[in-house]
């Protein structure tokens, strides 16, 4: 339920945004940056993984940003947003202190208590690891209910790394497999090179018991549940978190409508087999 801040009281209007207090910045890249919100009268924000909210930036716009926090953490709310367009570049620009217009959370996220038991394959590329966070923070959090927990990432180049400090930390356990991959090595990178799908190659995990996330550009997605296919998993256990042209993100607007399904409302995570034509249909 949405609460009005200050005031405890249910919002009946789902197209007004809630004010939240920017508490904490964090650059992530040259062009990304992590937000840290709160709202001002310190009511918790529950959202299940793979949700997202509609961030409005004051006399700017709103845009649909993917959460990126920990759901054990009701009390801090996360986004990291690349600066694409008018609207994130007003984020990037705010400082401690400053305010945001919140509306959600929205739509639906990925299946962790569906898949209980199951080995986990999560593969995420650049920006899609952000999304992808907090699945990993769930799925750790209850490490000992599924089977072997693999993590594959990759990006352009080493210093395009997201979360490079806890993809550290999840190296370090051994209680699941991590591998990063880059497009392109610079001077001292001593990790692999090439295209995160060439991981799922030798990553170990049981394809018959294993469900999968995927998130990141869409032929990345494309080619990483082909990959996941040949590798024997059944392609309606790999789930996908699709990226449109969200607006209103009740459904009501029609901007990420195909067929009879709402990307804002069905998704934005779907499993791969519901939606798989949505791959080779271009955004209007």
């Amino acid at each position: 339920m949405n609460v009005h801040p200050g005031t405890a009281k249910p919002v009946e209007d789902p197209m007004l945004p809630l004010t939240y207090e920017v508490v904490g910045i964090k650059k992530e890249l040259p062009d990304t940056v992590t937000l840290d919100l709160r709202a001002p009268n310190g009511m918790p924000f529950e959202f299940e993984p793979g949700q997202f909210n509609m961030l409005y930036a004051f006399g700017v716009g709103e845009i649909p940003i993917s959460i990126s926090g920990d759901t054990s953490d009701p009390m801090q709310l996360v986004h990291t947003i690349r600066v694409v367009g008018k609207v994130s570049q007003a984020f990037a620009k705010l400082k401690e202190g400053d305010s945001i217009g919140v509306r959600g959370p929205y739509g639906v996220g990925w299946p962790v208590n569906n898949i209980k038991g199951s080995d986990v394959v999560i593969v995420g590329g650049g920006l899609g690891l952000a999304p992808l966070r907090p699945a990993i923070y769930s799925v750790l959090a209850n490490r000992g209910q599924f089977g072997n927990v693999v993590i594959l990432y990759g990006a352009r180049t080493p210093n395009d790394l997201l979360f490079e400090e806890q993809l550290h930390e999840w190296r370090g356990r051994f209680d699941l497999h991590l591998d990063v991959i880059v497009d392109r090595a610079e001077a001292g990178w001593p990790g692999r090179v090439g295209v995160v799908t060439q991981l799922i190659d030798n990553a170990v995990f049981d394809p018959e018991e294993t469900a999968a996330f995927v998130c990141g550009p869409e032929i990345m997605m494309r080619y990483a549940v082909q990959a996941l296919a040949d590798r024997g998993v059944d392609t309606k256990n790999v789930y996908v978190s699709m990226e449109r042209n969200m607006h209103c993100a009740l459904g009501f607007c029609g901007h990420c409508q195909f067929g009879g399904t709402f990307v804002c409302r069905d998704g934005p995570v779907f499993a791969y087999d519901t939606i798989s034509e949505l791959f080779t249909t271009r955004e209007a």
